[in-house]
């Protein structure tokens, strides 16, 4: 008798239907910098700025057009600390201009605080395993990551780094180099350097370096283009520079509150 159910058992698993994954052009997060250095004003300016990225002409093409599914799967989150990452939107499959105005819709309806302390390599692993077992199967993987400072809380933002680039993950950066918001001791002269050095890496990985704050919208729009399309911009060229300080933000973290963990 035993051995005749386990018999059953095994024909009930080997016919047990695979769980399917939808195939995608990309599988891409929008990891979006919420921490107490925004303003109001420029945590809602980001919202804004993908919500209407998303719905533009070039976006959407790209989305359509920009490789052989005509769709990606999209998840919206936001980030501080280490442990300080907030969920707006789960994955969201994406294949049309109604699909991306759906989203868009959802991005408009709220607008939540800013959060503590900043971790890019809080939100790079909590990132990483989200792309598991998401119902998605994606040409591409990639995390899209926009800050106004270096990494200060958290393990050091190069082992997170690491452990994306061994999963095939693809990070790009999107510096706020602006000067509105609080804390200035956090702003970084080279931001856009420091994500060169010590964020980006993966196939086609590229900065995009936001300067003032009515440029937002075309950089999201544009960064967003060319990570659906697969390829950096024309000027984009990673130059490793020997001995740049990837520990500067929890340096800083040190200089005025001690240990930065």
């Amino acid at each position: 008798m035993r051995s005749v159910m386990l018999g059953l058992m095994a024909m009930l698993c080997l016919g047990a239907p695979a769980r399917s994954e939808t195939p995608v052009d990309v599988e891409l997060i929008l990891a979006v910098d919420v921490s107490r250095s925004m303003t109001p004003r420029e945590l809602e300016i980001q919202r804004r700025g993908y919500a209407e990225a998303l719905v533009s002409d070039d976006v959407v093409r790209a989305i359509m057009q920009g490789g052989p599914h005509g769709r990606i799967a999209l998840t919206y989150v936001e980030w501080a600390g280490a442990y300080s990452q907030r969920l707006v939107i789960d994955w969201t499959p994406i294949g049309s201009r109604a699909e991306a105005e759906a989203f868009a819709a959802k991005l408009s309806l709220n607008f939540s605080d800013g959060l503590q302390r900043t971790s890019i390599s809080g939100i790079i692993e909590h990132s990483i395993p989200r792309f598991h077992a998401n119902g998605f199967a994606g040409e591409r993987r990639v995390i899209d990551i926009s800050g106004d400072g270096p990494n200060n809380a958290g393990r050091p933002v190069l082992t997170a780094r690491a452990k994306a680039a061994a999963h095939g993950i693809t990070i790009n950066g999107l510096p706020l180099m602006t000067r509105e918001g609080l804390g200035d001791q956090w702003h970084l002269d080279d931001l856009d350097e420091y994500y060169w050095q010590c964020v980006v890496t993966g196939p086609a990985a590229f900065v995009i370096p936001v300067l003032k704050w009515e440029d937002f919208p075309d950089a999201v729009r544009r960064k967003l283009v060319l990570e659906l399309v697969g390829r950096q911009p024309p000027e984009a060229s990673v130059q490793r520079v020997e001995g740049y300080d990837c520990l500067i933000g929890e340096k800083i973290w040190d200089r005025y509150f001690g240990d930065w963990n």
